[in-house]
Protein backbone atom coordinates (compact mmCIF):
# COMPACT_ATOMS: atom_id res chain seq x y z
CA UNK A 1 0.00 0.00 0.00
CA UNK A 2 1.19 3.47 -0.70
CA UNK A 3 0.05 6.54 1.44
CA UNK A 4 -2.18 7.91 -1.63
CA UNK A 5 -2.67 6.62 -5.06
CA UNK A 6 -2.36 10.55 -6.58
CA UNK A 7 -0.31 13.23 -5.32
CA UNK A 8 -0.29 16.85 -6.96
CA UNK A 9 2.31 19.25 -6.65
CA UNK A 10 0.84 22.72 -6.29
CA UNK A 11 -2.25 24.61 -5.22
CA UNK A 12 -2.35 26.69 -7.94
CA UNK A 13 -4.94 26.02 -11.38
CA UNK A 14 -3.93 23.56 -11.95
CA UNK A 15 -3.53 21.43 -8.98
CA UNK A 16 -7.22 22.61 -8.07
CA UNK A 17 -8.32 22.04 -11.46
CA UNK A 18 -7.16 18.10 -11.24
CA UNK A 19 -8.29 17.61 -7.76
CA UNK A 20 -11.88 18.00 -9.11
CA UNK A 21 -11.41 16.35 -12.11
CA UNK A 22 -10.04 13.06 -9.84
CA UNK A 23 -12.28 13.22 -7.74
CA UNK A 24 -15.48 13.59 -9.21
CA UNK A 25 -14.05 10.78 -11.79
CA UNK A 26 -12.57 8.26 -9.73
CA UNK A 27 -13.79 8.85 -6.35
CA UNK A 28 -12.29 5.98 -4.80
CA UNK A 29 -8.82 7.11 -5.34
CA UNK A 30 -6.98 8.60 -2.47
CA UNK A 31 -5.13 11.67 -3.51
CA UNK A 32 -3.56 15.19 -1.77
CA UNK A 33 -1.98 18.23 -2.58
CA UNK A 34 1.19 19.57 -1.95
CA UNK A 35 1.85 23.47 -1.39
CA UNK A 36 4.92 25.10 -0.61
CA UNK A 37 3.48 28.03 1.16
CA UNK A 38 1.18 28.86 3.23
CA UNK A 39 -1.24 29.87 0.66
CA UNK A 40 -3.46 28.42 -2.64
CA UNK A 41 -3.06 30.10 -5.81
CA UNK A 42 0.03 29.67 -7.07
CA UNK A 43 1.11 33.09 -9.14
CA UNK A 44 -2.07 34.83 -8.22
CA UNK A 45 -1.37 34.79 -4.28
CA UNK A 46 2.53 35.12 -4.64
CA UNK A 47 2.92 38.34 -6.82
CA UNK A 48 1.80 41.38 -5.16
CA UNK A 49 3.04 44.10 -7.83
CA UNK A 50 0.66 46.99 -8.28
CA UNK A 51 -2.27 45.77 -10.89
CA UNK A 52 -0.80 41.96 -10.86
CA UNK A 53 -4.17 40.68 -13.06
CA UNK A 54 -4.77 37.93 -15.85
CA UNK A 55 -4.04 37.98 -19.02
CA UNK A 56 -6.21 36.11 -20.37
CA UNK A 57 -10.50 36.33 -19.92
CA UNK A 58 -11.71 34.74 -16.75
CA UNK A 59 -14.61 33.74 -18.71
CA UNK A 60 -11.90 30.96 -19.96
CA UNK A 61 -9.27 31.27 -17.50
CA UNK A 62 -12.09 30.15 -14.94
CA UNK A 63 -12.84 26.32 -14.47
CA UNK A 64 -15.63 24.55 -16.48
CA UNK A 65 -17.06 22.94 -13.95
CA UNK A 66 -17.02 26.46 -11.84
CA UNK A 67 -17.67 29.17 -13.89
CA UNK A 68 -16.45 32.83 -13.51
CA UNK A 69 -18.92 34.50 -11.68
CA UNK A 70 -18.36 37.92 -12.04
CA UNK A 71 -18.80 40.44 -15.24
CA UNK A 72 -15.15 41.94 -15.96
CA UNK A 73 -13.54 39.43 -18.11
CA UNK A 74 -9.90 40.75 -16.55
CA UNK A 75 -9.03 40.47 -13.39
CA UNK A 76 -6.63 41.36 -10.64
CA UNK A 77 -5.01 38.88 -8.74
CA UNK A 78 -6.80 39.48 -5.39
CA UNK A 79 -10.18 38.50 -7.02
CA UNK A 80 -8.28 35.65 -8.70
CA UNK A 81 -7.53 34.12 -5.45
CA UNK A 82 -10.70 34.69 -3.86
CA UNK A 83 -12.80 32.79 -6.44
CA UNK A 84 -9.92 30.14 -5.84
CA UNK A 85 -10.83 29.63 -2.35
CA UNK A 86 -14.25 29.96 -2.65
CA UNK A 87 -14.26 27.10 -5.56
CA UNK A 88 -12.24 24.72 -3.45
CA UNK A 89 -14.27 25.60 -0.07
CA UNK A 90 -17.79 24.53 -2.02
CA UNK A 91 -16.50 21.66 -3.62
CA UNK A 92 -14.34 20.22 -0.83
CA UNK A 93 -10.84 20.42 -2.27
CA UNK A 94 -9.55 22.78 0.45
CA UNK A 95 -9.73 19.82 2.83
CA UNK A 96 -7.06 17.62 0.36
CA UNK A 97 -4.46 20.51 0.59
CA UNK A 98 -1.36 20.08 2.74
CA UNK A 99 0.55 23.61 3.02
CA UNK A 100 4.30 24.58 3.51
CA UNK A 101 5.21 21.30 2.01
CA UNK A 102 7.73 21.77 -0.50
CA UNK A 103 8.86 18.75 -2.83
CA UNK A 104 12.37 18.80 -2.69
CA UNK A 105 12.78 15.21 -4.81
CA UNK A 106 10.98 12.29 -6.23
CA UNK A 107 12.35 8.59 -7.17
CA UNK A 108 10.46 5.83 -8.97
CA UNK A 109 11.23 2.58 -8.06
CA UNK A 110 10.76 0.05 -11.14
CA UNK A 111 10.83 -2.64 -8.82
CA UNK A 112 7.62 -1.69 -6.58
CA UNK A 113 6.18 0.81 -9.19
CA UNK A 114 5.90 3.72 -7.04
CA UNK A 115 6.90 7.04 -6.33
CA UNK A 116 8.79 7.94 -3.19
CA UNK A 117 8.33 11.73 -2.01
CA UNK A 118 10.71 13.79 -0.15
CA UNK A 119 8.81 16.50 1.08
CA UNK A 120 9.84 19.35 3.57
CA UNK A 121 7.83 21.43 5.75
CA UNK A 122 8.83 24.93 5.34
CA UNK A 123 7.79 25.85 8.91
CA UNK A 124 10.39 23.86 10.45
CA UNK A 125 12.76 22.44 7.24
CA UNK A 126 11.90 18.87 8.85
CA UNK A 127 11.39 16.12 5.91
CA UNK A 128 9.05 13.70 5.51
CA UNK A 129 8.71 10.28 2.78
CA UNK A 130 5.39 10.34 1.07
CA UNK A 131 5.08 7.34 -1.57
CA UNK A 132 2.02 7.31 -4.40
CA UNK A 133 1.71 5.67 -7.13
CA UNK A 134 0.86 8.50 -9.39
CA UNK A 135 2.61 12.32 -9.20
CA UNK A 136 1.23 15.33 -11.17
CA UNK A 137 3.03 18.35 -11.24
CA UNK A 138 1.10 21.29 -11.28
CA UNK A 139 3.50 23.75 -10.33
CA UNK A 140 3.29 25.49 -13.91
CA UNK A 141 6.50 26.59 -15.50
CA UNK A 142 7.85 29.69 -13.69
CA UNK A 143 10.58 29.75 -10.73
CA UNK A 144 9.24 31.15 -8.19
CA UNK A 145 12.41 31.90 -6.55
CA UNK A 146 14.85 33.12 -9.24
CA UNK A 147 13.82 36.19 -11.39
CA UNK A 148 14.95 35.86 -15.45
CA UNK A 149 18.75 37.34 -14.78
CA UNK A 150 19.12 40.46 -17.91
CA UNK A 151 22.18 42.31 -18.04
CA UNK A 152 21.68 45.39 -17.39
CA UNK A 153 24.96 47.52 -17.46
CA UNK A 154 25.67 49.44 -14.48
CA UNK A 155 22.71 48.26 -12.48
CA UNK A 156 24.54 47.64 -9.07
CA UNK A 157 25.47 51.64 -9.06
CA UNK A 158 21.79 53.01 -8.62
CA UNK A 159 21.72 54.66 -5.21
CA UNK A 160 17.95 54.80 -6.04
CA UNK A 161 15.68 51.17 -5.45
CA UNK A 162 15.76 48.56 -7.19
CA UNK A 163 12.70 46.83 -7.47
CA UNK A 164 11.80 43.09 -9.09
CA UNK A 165 7.57 42.70 -9.56
CA UNK A 166 8.41 39.42 -8.74
CA UNK A 167 9.52 40.19 -5.44
CA UNK A 168 6.80 43.06 -4.97
CA UNK A 169 6.62 44.37 -1.41
CA UNK A 170 3.30 45.12 -0.38
CA UNK A 171 4.12 48.27 2.19
CA UNK A 172 6.46 49.72 -0.63
CA UNK A 173 5.95 53.47 -0.73
CA UNK A 174 6.88 54.88 -3.94
CA UNK A 175 4.46 58.37 -4.02
CA UNK A 176 5.95 61.05 -5.96
CA UNK A 177 8.78 58.95 -6.77
CA UNK A 178 10.27 59.20 -10.87
CA UNK A 179 10.57 55.21 -11.94
CA UNK A 180 11.73 53.32 -14.86
CA UNK A 181 10.41 50.26 -15.98
CA UNK A 182 12.62 48.69 -17.74
CA UNK A 183 10.44 45.97 -20.45
CA UNK A 184 7.94 45.87 -22.93
CA UNK A 185 6.03 42.70 -21.70
CA UNK A 186 2.68 42.39 -19.79
CA UNK A 187 4.41 42.90 -16.70
CA UNK A 188 5.28 46.35 -17.71
CA UNK A 189 1.88 46.82 -19.26
CA UNK A 190 0.25 46.46 -16.06
CA UNK A 191 2.28 48.38 -14.04
CA UNK A 192 2.61 51.04 -16.05
CA UNK A 193 -1.21 52.36 -15.44
CA UNK A 194 -1.10 51.42 -11.99
CA UNK A 195 2.50 53.16 -10.98
CA UNK A 196 0.94 56.29 -12.44
CA UNK A 197 -1.82 56.63 -9.75
CA UNK A 198 1.10 57.52 -7.36
CA UNK A 199 4.35 58.02 -8.76
CA UNK A 200 5.78 61.80 -9.93
CA UNK A 201 6.50 60.51 -13.14
CA UNK A 202 6.58 56.65 -14.77
CA UNK A 203 8.94 55.95 -18.06
CA UNK A 204 8.51 52.55 -19.90
CA UNK A 205 11.50 51.92 -21.08
CA UNK A 206 11.95 49.19 -23.78
CA UNK A 207 14.35 47.68 -25.96
CA UNK A 208 11.60 46.60 -28.62
CA UNK A 209 7.52 47.42 -28.50
CA UNK A 210 4.67 44.86 -28.28
CA UNK A 211 0.78 44.31 -29.42
CA UNK A 212 -1.28 45.41 -27.10
CA UNK A 213 -5.02 44.74 -27.26
CA UNK A 214 -7.45 47.01 -25.62
CA UNK A 215 -10.31 45.18 -24.27
CA UNK A 216 -13.26 46.09 -22.69
CA UNK A 217 -13.32 45.04 -19.05
CA UNK A 218 -17.74 44.41 -18.43
CA UNK A 219 -19.64 42.26 -20.25
CA UNK A 220 -23.17 41.91 -20.00
CA UNK A 221 -24.25 39.99 -22.63
CA UNK A 222 -28.07 39.23 -23.81
CA UNK A 223 -27.61 35.58 -22.47
CA UNK A 224 -27.21 36.63 -18.86
CA UNK A 225 -30.98 38.25 -18.96
CA UNK A 226 -32.68 35.53 -21.07
CA UNK A 227 -31.27 32.08 -19.80
CA UNK A 228 -30.75 31.06 -16.53
CA UNK A 229 -27.16 31.97 -15.03
CA UNK A 230 -25.37 28.69 -15.31
CA UNK A 231 -26.47 27.89 -18.73
CA UNK A 232 -25.47 31.72 -19.88
CA UNK A 233 -21.48 31.67 -17.67
CA UNK A 234 -21.24 28.11 -19.71
CA UNK A 235 -22.15 29.78 -22.97
CA UNK A 236 -20.49 32.57 -22.64
CA UNK A 237 -17.02 31.08 -21.86
CA UNK A 238 -17.78 28.64 -25.25
CA UNK A 239 -18.41 32.24 -26.75
CA UNK A 240 -14.80 33.42 -25.68
CA UNK A 241 -13.01 30.22 -26.63
CA UNK A 242 -14.24 30.52 -30.31
CA UNK A 243 -13.73 33.97 -30.25
CA UNK A 244 -9.85 33.96 -28.77
CA UNK A 245 -9.13 31.27 -31.51
CA UNK A 246 -10.51 32.73 -34.24
CA UNK A 247 -8.64 35.71 -33.86
CA UNK A 248 -5.02 33.73 -32.77
CA UNK A 249 -5.76 32.18 -37.01
CA UNK A 250 -6.93 35.37 -38.38
CA UNK A 251 -2.80 36.93 -37.13
CA UNK A 252 -1.55 33.91 -38.40
CA UNK A 253 -3.30 33.83 -41.50
CA UNK A 254 -3.59 37.58 -42.22
CA UNK A 255 -0.64 39.02 -40.42
CA UNK A 256 -0.78 42.18 -42.78
CA UNK A 257 -4.72 42.77 -41.67
CA UNK A 258 -3.82 42.28 -37.59
CA UNK A 259 -1.04 44.46 -37.81
CA UNK A 260 -3.69 47.51 -39.02
CA UNK A 261 -6.24 46.47 -36.79
CA UNK A 262 -4.08 46.65 -33.93
CA UNK A 263 -2.48 49.84 -34.95
CA UNK A 264 -5.92 51.43 -35.50
CA UNK A 265 -7.14 50.19 -31.80
CA UNK A 266 -3.35 51.55 -30.73
CA UNK A 267 -3.70 55.35 -32.39
CA UNK A 268 -7.17 55.73 -32.22
CA UNK A 269 -6.11 55.81 -28.03
CA UNK A 270 -2.80 57.58 -28.16
CA UNK A 271 -2.47 61.34 -27.28
CA UNK A 272 -0.71 62.92 -30.51
CA UNK A 273 2.40 64.00 -28.97
CA UNK A 274 3.07 60.43 -28.56
CA UNK A 275 4.11 58.80 -32.18
CA UNK A 276 2.57 55.23 -32.72
CA UNK A 277 6.20 54.43 -34.96
CA UNK A 278 8.37 53.40 -33.55
CA UNK A 279 6.84 52.71 -29.76
CA UNK A 280 3.70 50.99 -30.82
CA UNK A 281 5.44 49.14 -34.28
CA UNK A 282 6.62 46.06 -33.06
CA UNK A 283 9.42 44.05 -35.46
CA UNK A 284 7.07 40.60 -35.50
CA UNK A 285 3.62 39.89 -36.45
CA UNK A 286 0.70 39.32 -34.30
CA UNK A 287 0.76 36.30 -32.08
CA UNK A 288 4.57 35.40 -32.56
CA UNK A 289 4.95 36.54 -29.22
CA UNK A 290 1.96 36.95 -26.70
CA UNK A 291 -0.36 39.60 -27.10
CA UNK A 292 -0.89 41.98 -24.14
CA UNK A 293 -4.36 43.19 -23.55
CA UNK A 294 -5.46 46.19 -21.66
CA UNK A 295 -8.65 46.55 -19.78
CA UNK A 296 -10.71 49.35 -21.23
CA UNK A 297 -7.43 50.61 -22.34
CA UNK A 298 -5.70 52.01 -19.36
CA UNK A 299 -2.92 51.27 -20.53
CA UNK A 300 -3.13 54.46 -23.22
CA UNK A 301 -5.42 56.33 -21.13
CA UNK A 302 -2.33 56.92 -18.63
CA UNK A 303 -0.29 58.98 -21.46
CA UNK A 304 -3.01 61.53 -21.13
CA UNK A 305 -2.44 62.49 -17.97
CA UNK A 306 1.34 63.62 -18.23
CA UNK A 307 2.55 61.35 -15.89
CA UNK A 308 3.43 58.96 -17.96
CA UNK A 309 6.18 58.11 -20.77
CA UNK A 310 7.63 55.66 -23.39
CA UNK A 311 11.35 55.67 -24.47
CA UNK A 312 12.16 53.10 -27.19
CA UNK A 313 16.20 52.76 -26.38
CA UNK A 314 18.79 50.72 -25.36
CA UNK A 315 20.50 50.81 -22.09
CA UNK A 316 24.26 52.67 -22.42
CA UNK A 317 24.68 52.35 -18.33
CA UNK A 318 22.83 53.02 -15.15
CA UNK A 319 24.55 55.53 -12.89
CA UNK A 320 23.55 56.52 -9.46
CA UNK A 321 20.78 58.83 -10.29
CA UNK A 322 19.31 57.16 -13.46
CA UNK A 323 19.80 55.66 -17.13
CA UNK A 324 21.81 56.77 -19.52
CA UNK A 325 20.42 55.50 -23.03
CA UNK A 326 22.27 55.43 -26.29
CA UNK A 327 20.50 57.93 -27.75
CA UNK A 328 22.18 60.05 -25.41
CA UNK A 329 19.18 60.82 -23.62
CA UNK A 330 19.32 60.63 -19.78
CA UNK A 331 16.40 59.36 -17.49
CA UNK A 332 16.42 60.32 -14.02
CA UNK A 333 14.91 58.39 -11.61
CA UNK A 334 14.35 57.07 -8.24
CA UNK A 335 12.91 53.76 -8.29
CA UNK A 336 14.15 51.26 -11.18
CA UNK A 337 12.00 48.10 -12.10
CA UNK A 338 13.36 45.25 -14.30
CA UNK A 339 10.09 43.74 -15.87
CA UNK A 340 11.95 42.00 -18.12
CA UNK A 341 10.33 38.74 -17.90
CA UNK A 342 10.49 35.29 -15.45
CA UNK A 343 12.76 32.83 -16.02
CA UNK A 344 11.29 28.91 -16.75
CA UNK A 345 11.20 25.80 -14.52
CA UNK A 346 9.95 22.76 -14.58
CA UNK A 347 8.33 20.82 -11.63
CA UNK A 348 9.23 23.72 -9.37
CA UNK A 349 12.67 22.52 -8.81
CA UNK A 350 12.50 19.30 -7.60
CA UNK A 351 15.03 16.93 -8.43
CA UNK A 352 13.34 13.63 -9.93
CA UNK A 353 15.10 10.31 -10.40
CA UNK A 354 14.32 6.88 -11.71
CA UNK A 355 15.98 3.76 -9.76
CA UNK A 356 18.34 6.37 -8.22
CA UNK A 357 19.16 8.11 -11.80
CA UNK A 358 18.57 11.67 -12.04
CA UNK A 359 16.64 12.46 -14.78
CA UNK A 360 17.24 15.35 -17.22
CA UNK A 361 14.13 16.62 -18.33
CA UNK A 362 15.64 18.65 -21.46
CA UNK A 363 16.75 15.99 -22.79
CA UNK A 364 13.23 13.95 -22.79
CA UNK A 365 10.41 14.17 -25.62
CA UNK A 366 7.05 15.07 -23.91
CA UNK A 367 4.02 12.88 -24.67
CA UNK A 368 0.75 14.56 -26.07
CA UNK A 369 2.36 17.62 -23.71
CA UNK A 370 2.19 16.13 -20.56
CA UNK A 371 3.90 12.94 -20.19
CA UNK A 372 7.77 13.12 -20.24
CA UNK A 373 9.51 10.31 -22.08
CA UNK A 374 11.31 7.59 -20.18
CA UNK A 375 9.39 8.77 -16.37
CA UNK A 376 6.78 6.69 -15.29
CA UNK A 377 3.19 7.56 -13.98
CA UNK A 378 3.67 11.31 -13.77
CA UNK A 379 2.19 13.86 -15.62
CA UNK A 380 3.28 17.73 -16.12
CA UNK A 381 0.60 20.20 -16.53
CA UNK A 382 1.84 22.65 -19.07
CA UNK A 383 -1.16 24.82 -20.10
CA UNK A 384 -1.54 27.25 -23.39
CA UNK A 385 0.81 30.13 -24.69
CA UNK A 386 -1.96 31.24 -27.21
CA UNK A 387 -4.76 30.72 -25.29
CA UNK A 388 -5.68 30.63 -21.36
CA UNK A 389 -3.54 28.41 -19.59
CA UNK A 390 -7.10 26.51 -17.49
CA UNK A 391 -8.13 25.18 -20.85
CA UNK A 392 -4.57 23.31 -21.58
CA UNK A 393 -4.24 21.93 -18.24
CA UNK A 394 -7.92 20.88 -17.69
CA UNK A 395 -7.61 18.90 -21.40
CA UNK A 396 -4.56 17.61 -19.39
CA UNK A 397 -6.11 16.54 -16.25
CA UNK A 398 -9.28 14.83 -18.14
CA UNK A 399 -6.43 12.71 -20.25
CA UNK A 400 -5.07 11.69 -16.97
CA UNK A 401 -8.33 10.55 -15.47
CA UNK A 402 -9.02 8.13 -18.86
CA UNK A 403 -5.18 7.11 -18.69
CA UNK A 404 -5.88 6.03 -14.84
CA UNK A 405 -9.46 4.47 -15.69
CA UNK A 406 -7.48 2.40 -18.59
CA UNK A 407 -4.82 1.36 -16.18
CA UNK A 408 -7.32 0.33 -13.58
CA UNK A 409 -9.64 -2.10 -16.50
CA UNK A 410 -6.70 -3.15 -17.95
CA UNK A 411 -4.84 -4.36 -14.66
CA UNK A 412 -1.46 -2.29 -15.17
CA UNK A 413 0.18 -0.43 -12.20
CA UNK A 414 1.62 2.09 -14.88
CA UNK A 415 2.89 3.56 -17.61
CA UNK A 416 5.88 4.95 -19.45
CA UNK A 417 5.84 6.70 -22.61
CA UNK A 418 8.69 4.99 -24.79
CA UNK A 419 10.23 6.42 -28.32
CA UNK A 420 10.53 3.63 -30.53
CA UNK A 421 14.37 2.84 -31.94
CA UNK A 422 12.78 4.03 -35.43
CA UNK A 423 11.59 7.22 -34.33
CA UNK A 424 14.47 8.12 -32.38
CA UNK A 425 16.05 7.76 -35.41
CA UNK A 426 13.60 10.36 -37.35
CA UNK A 427 11.73 12.85 -35.36
CA UNK A 428 13.06 16.23 -35.23
CA UNK A 429 12.79 18.37 -32.11
CA UNK A 430 10.58 21.05 -32.04
CA UNK A 431 9.67 23.86 -29.56
CA UNK A 432 7.69 23.10 -26.62
CA UNK A 433 6.33 26.83 -26.34
CA UNK A 434 5.50 28.47 -29.90
CA UNK A 435 6.37 32.15 -28.97
CA UNK A 436 9.79 34.10 -29.93
CA UNK A 437 9.91 35.48 -26.53
CA UNK A 438 13.23 36.68 -24.88
CA UNK A 439 12.05 34.43 -21.69
CA UNK A 440 11.44 31.53 -24.15
CA UNK A 441 13.89 31.42 -26.06
CA UNK A 442 16.37 31.27 -22.89
CA UNK A 443 14.74 28.77 -21.59
CA UNK A 444 14.22 26.38 -24.14
CA UNK A 445 17.68 24.44 -23.51
CA UNK A 446 16.24 23.65 -20.15
CA UNK A 447 12.66 22.96 -20.92
CA UNK A 448 11.68 19.35 -22.22
CA UNK A 449 11.26 18.88 -26.13
CA UNK A 450 8.69 18.45 -28.77
CA UNK A 451 8.55 16.41 -32.28
CA UNK A 452 7.25 17.12 -35.41
CA UNK A 453 5.58 13.69 -35.36
CA UNK A 454 3.55 11.03 -33.78
CA UNK A 455 2.63 11.62 -30.21
CA UNK A 456 5.25 14.00 -29.39
CA UNK A 457 4.22 16.60 -31.56
CA UNK A 458 3.57 19.95 -29.73
CA UNK A 459 -0.49 21.20 -27.98
CA UNK A 460 -1.82 23.95 -29.28
CA UNK A 461 -5.46 23.40 -29.45
CA UNK A 462 -8.16 23.54 -26.73
CA UNK A 463 -10.63 21.55 -29.10
CA UNK A 464 -8.29 19.13 -31.18
CA UNK A 465 -7.26 17.78 -27.43
CA UNK A 466 -10.19 17.47 -25.59
CA UNK A 467 -11.37 15.16 -28.30
CA UNK A 468 -8.36 13.11 -27.53
CA UNK A 469 -8.58 13.32 -23.92
CA UNK A 470 -12.11 11.55 -24.39
CA UNK A 471 -11.25 9.48 -28.11
CA UNK A 472 -7.91 9.50 -28.79
CA UNK A 473 -5.48 6.61 -28.55
CA UNK A 474 -3.40 6.49 -25.56
CA UNK A 475 -1.43 3.35 -26.50
CA UNK A 476 0.80 5.15 -29.30
CA UNK A 477 4.37 5.71 -27.68
CA UNK A 478 2.94 3.94 -24.25
CA UNK A 479 4.44 1.21 -22.51
CA UNK A 480 2.73 -0.25 -20.13
CA UNK A 481 3.76 -1.66 -16.31
CA UNK A 482 2.80 -4.16 -13.59
CA UNK A 483 0.52 -5.91 -15.34
CA UNK A 484 -2.37 -7.57 -12.67
CA UNK A 485 -2.04 -4.28 -10.44
CA UNK A 486 -4.32 -1.52 -9.86
CA UNK A 487 -3.69 1.97 -8.51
Amino acid sequence: MTDFDVVIVGAGISGINSAYRLQTQLPHLRYTILEARENLGGTWDLFKYPGIRSDSDLFTFGFAWHPWDQNNPIAEGPAIVNYLQRTTAQHGIDRHIQYKQRLRGADWSSADNTWSLSVENTADEQMKAISTRFLIFGTGYYDYHTPLQTDIPGLDQFTGQVVHPQFWPEDLDYTDKRIVIIGSGATAITLLPNLVEKAQHVTMLQRSPTYILPLPNRSRPLLSFLLPAFIARRLIRISWMITSRFFFLFCHAFPLMARFILRLAATRRLPKDVPWDPHFRPRYNPWEQRLCVSPDGDFYKCFHTGKASVKTDTIASVTPKGIQLNSGEFLGADMIVPATGLRLRIAGGASVTVDGVPVHTNDKFIWHGMMLQDIPNAAFIIGYTNASWTLGADATALTICRFLKDLEKRGYAGAVPRLTPAMAANIQPRRLLNLSSTYVTKAERDLPRAGDRGPWIPRDNYFSDLWFAKYGNLDEGMEYLGAKKTL
